[in-house]
């Protein structure tokens, strides 16, 4: 794989509709798998110091498990209080049964 695609994990490794994280080139990424497909954030709430990655996964959306904010696992975007910054998201490839990630 080219163009700076990053091998993050095969694709058996990420449960249906769950989210989990790795370390990648020195950063905690959250991956996320649901039936529209894989996709990457950062794995640190934007609110406080807490993983995503410990959080629950719901119609698109992480819930911070300190927090109950949530955040839209496509876009980054924060969806309600006390969240007012979203987190940074992550281009995702799938190529046979890898996950890739691009970091700009």
């Amino acid at each position: 794989m080219s163009d700076n695609w990053i091998f993050a994990a095969e694709l058996a490794d990420l449960p249906e509709d769950d989210v989990i994280g790795i370390a990648i080139n020195g950063r905690d990424i959250a991956l996320y798998r649901t039936d529209e497909g894989v996709f990457a954030s950062d794995n640190q709430c934007s609110h406080g110091n807490a993983r995503l990655s410990d959080g629950f996964l719901e119609d698109g959306e992480i819930e911070c498990p300190l927090h109950q904010g949530r955040f839209c696992i496509k876009t980054g975007k924060a969806m309600c209080s006390p969240l007012t910054e979203g987190v940074a998201i992550y281009p995702v490839q799938i190529d046979g049964e890898q996950v890739y990630l691009r970091f700009a």
